[in-house]
């Protein structure tokens, strides 16, 4: 079944809203945000936009981020009331190898829209930034916030970071 939002009908006058409302929404992040010494999972202040009651969206992201290798890093989210739809991502999975040697190992799963999911900081000691990939589906019964929820797994003196640039977009398809 082709999806396609909004449906135009014969001799309709076409608003600026109506055009506005076919465009991808985009929120990125114009700051890092660190977390350090904390496992409390919270929407990132940039991550985060409204959604539409009764649509159904497509989407996709990038988050860029550094964890040290005992703190890891949580991603959840928060979705409208009632949302259903399912998110998978490509990210550093567990037992990651890390850069200098065979590589990393990637978690591919899918996941209810509100399941959280953990991905691995690098064992190169470094924390060197690692990205996930995110992508998914959402429909809504009520309209409200969607937002991307994050933090340290386990609790650690040095920080988690998501930085500048890590980006989410939706496309309304009905």
């Amino acid at each position: 079944m082709v999806e396609y939002y909004p449906q135009w009908l014969s001799g309709q006058d076409i608003t600026a809203d109506q055009l506005n409302e076919m465009l991808p929404k985009v929120v990125r992040k114009t700051v890092d945000t660190s977390k350090t010494s904390t496992t409390t999972v919270a929407a990132d202040a940039e991550l985060q936009l409204t959604l539409a009651a009764n649509a159904v969206y497509i989407w996709d992201g990038w988050v860029k981020y550094s964890a040290d290798p005992s703190a890891d890093f949580i991603i959840d989210f928060t979705a409208p009331s009632g949302a259903l739809g399912e998110w998978g991502a490509h990210g550093a999975g567990s037992s990651t190898a890390g850069a200098t040697s065979a590589g990393y190992s990637i978690r591919t799963e899918s996941n209810d829209i509100q399941q959280f999911r953990t991905y691995y900081g690098t064992n190169a000691g470094d924390n060197s930034p690692l990205t996930v990939f995110l992508y998914g589906t959402i429909r809504t019964s009520s309209g409200g916030t969607f937002s991307l929820d994050w933090a340290p797994s386990n609790s650690v003196a040095s920080p988690v970071t998501v930085y500048t640039d890590s980006w989410l977009r939706f496309q309304r398809i009905a």
